[in-house]
């Protein structure tokens, strides 16, 4: 396929050539008929010139005379009516000053006829006859003109086509030359003019390729407000919007994509929800029912056995409700209704009141609390659900203190944020689990479910009501157990 460059310098070249010719040939063939039209009209003003000279009685006539011959390049004789020699610019006057026409010389008879053909004749008008004719002595085509001045006398003006038709063979010989420059210099422009003409277009192609492949990397670099440069500046424009709207497009798609994996994986916790859900009521209602059934059918006479009945049915009452309101709380969290109740206070303060509350678990369940916090340090946040969050961290880790029963909570500032620590001393959790301990009803040891009493809601409350205030929590093993953490705004 032949470039649009090549093209234009092709076109460009052709006409170049085609124009040059074309002057070339026009001036071969009428120049030298357009000179001779030319020269005519120079020999019938210069008739008439002399004319009126002649009527004038002009004292300089024969320097006029002069003047006139070398200016049209001809011959000037004047002859009176008989045909004797008055005036002749071959035979040039020793004294240019003489005052008027020579007298008729004596010595000067009628010159004998010449061997001249007459090729053509035409009359001017009344006083003036045209004629072409051929010298044959001397083999040289004349034009000559023939006028009847006053008194009698004959001008004759005799202008030698040979110089017409040199002058016309020099012109075109000029004219092939300087064409023939005019091609060379003309296609060596047109060549750089095509390079330069098709850079822009070759940028704009491979910027419109490059959008094709739906790559908007490329721009076009084109200066200039032409027609070229407006639209390399279309074209760079449609590249940035393309790109805008297909970036926006495949935003939005992996947001779509996000959103179907989301509801995928809510479809899949509403199922593992009601699976677990109904997992951790169906030992509570199965232990109820049948403590129940048997003080009914009155299984059990001994008061002792009864109070013991009663206990259990009590117990496992209490663990449903507590199921049931942290269920609620959660949802009541997550729906996105809840509104915080947002408050300066005192963490150090509240830290210290959470510790006399758990003052008799602690004492019961053999386990050394410490608190480590500055004096005062006021936060930002809802004091009841921050309250929330450090009991359920302070629960799950009274209920996996092992070895030697340590559980330290510290609280300290980092920049416009204040963190709290709840660390208990124990095994490790399993490197895998330690991202799933935040979802519902997950338990990284489920073989002691029943024995820790715990449902798994606890951690993922404490996610939701952190997740709401917009702070950070995680947890990490650390040597001789775990930390839990969570970050909240200090006051301003």
């Amino acid at each position: 396929m032949i470039s649009i460059r090549t093209k234009l310098f092709l076109n460009i070249s052709f006409l170049l050539v085609f124009f040059v010719l074309a002057a070339w040939c026009l001036s071969a063939l009428f120049l030298e008929g357009f000179y001779t039209r030319n020269k005519k009209s120079a020999l019938i003003d210069s008739a008439l010139a002399i004319d009126a000279l002649y009527r004038a009685g002009d004292k300089n006539i024969a320097l006029e005379l002069e003047r006139i011959a070398n200016q049209i390049g001809a011959g000037i004789i004047i002859t009176d009516s008989d045909g004797y020699l008055k005036y002749s610019s071959f035979e040039r006057l020793a004294n240019r000053q003489v005052a008027a026409i020579p007298p008729r010389a004596g010595a000067m008879d009628k010159p004998p006829p010449p061997a001249i053909t007459i090729i053509a004749r035409e009359d001017i008008d009344g006083n003036s006859v045209l004629e072409s004719q051929n010298d044959q002595g001397l083999n040289v085509r004349f034009m000559l003109l023939r006028r009847r001045l006053s008194g009698g006398d004959v001008l004759v003006i005799r202008l030698p086509l040979a110089a017409v038709t040199e002058s016309a063979a020099y012109a075109n010989r000029f004219m092939a030359f300087s064409g023939l420059l005019a091609i060379l210099a003309g296609c060596t422009w047109a060549y750089f003019f095509a390079r330069r003409f098709t850079v822009p277009l070759r940028d704009l192609s491979n910027v419109a390729a490059s959008i094709s492949r739906l790559d908007f990397s490329q721009w076009c670099h084109i200066d200039g407000d032409d027609e070229v440069g407006r639209l390399g500046k279309s074209v760079n424009n449609l590249s940035s919007q393309l790109s805008k709207a297909i970036a926006a497009l495949n935003e939005k798609n992996r947001q779509l994509a996000a959103d179907v994996e989301k509801e995928r994986n809510l479809d899949k916790l509403r199922r593992s929800f009601v699976s677990n859900v109904s997992h951790e009521l169906k030992t509570p209602i199965s232990l109820i029912l049948g403590y129940a059934e048997g003080l009914r059918e009155n299984v059990v006479r001994d008061k002792a056995d009864k109070e013991y009945y009663c206990a259990v049915i009590a117990d496992e009452a209490e663990k449903m409700a507590k199921l049931v309101n942290g269920l609620l709380d959660l949802s009541q969290i997550e729906s996105g209704y809840f509104r915080l109740e947002r408050t300066d206070f005192d963490l150090s303060l509240l830290l210290d009141e959470i510790a006399l509350k758990y003052r008799a678990i602690l004492y019961e369940k053999d386990i050394t609390l410490r608190i480590e916090r500055p004096s005062s340090l006021m936060v930002n946040g809802d004091i009841l659900r921050i309250e929330q969050v450090i009991t359920n961290m302070l629960n799950n880790a009274i209920t996996h203190a092992a070895g030697a029963r340590l559980v330290k909570i510290t609280a300290e500032a980092a920049g416009d944020r204040a963190r709290v620590n709840v660390y208990n001393t124990g095994g490790h959790i399993p490197q895998e689990s330690l991202g799933d301990l935040w979802q519902s009803f997950y338990k990284a040891d489920k073989a002691r479910t029943r024995e820790l009493g715990g449902h798994g809601l606890g951690l993922s409350i404490v996610r939701a009501i952190q997740e709401l205030h917009g702070n950070a929590y995680g947890v990490e093993n650390v040597a001789g157990g775990v930390r839990f953490w969570f970050a909240l705004y200090k006051a301003s």
